[in-house]
């Protein structure tokens, strides 16, 4: 029987790749909204909480599409 541990062993591979650009674009999304101060809707305080509270791809995804200004 299988137990938890080797069951994420073997998703690992497929996993860490999604762990890695969820954090690159999570910290991207983050240090965009600190150093930018124009933004298509909302506010800095709003942007930063969308993206911290939706960390996962959700919050910096829907940064990048409706917060953040063309440049």
């Amino acid at each position: 029987m299988n137990t938890d541990l080797e069951v994420l062993k073997e998703y690992l591979p497929l996993l860490l790749p999604l762990i890695v650009a969820q954090l690159a674009l999570f910290v991207w999304a983050l240090v965009h909204v600190l150093t930018h101060r124009n933004y298509k809707h909302g506010n800095r305080v709003l942007w930063l909480i969308v993206v911290i509270v939706m960390m996962n791809f959700v919050g910096p995804v829907l940064y990048f599409i409706f917060g953040k200004e063309d440049a």
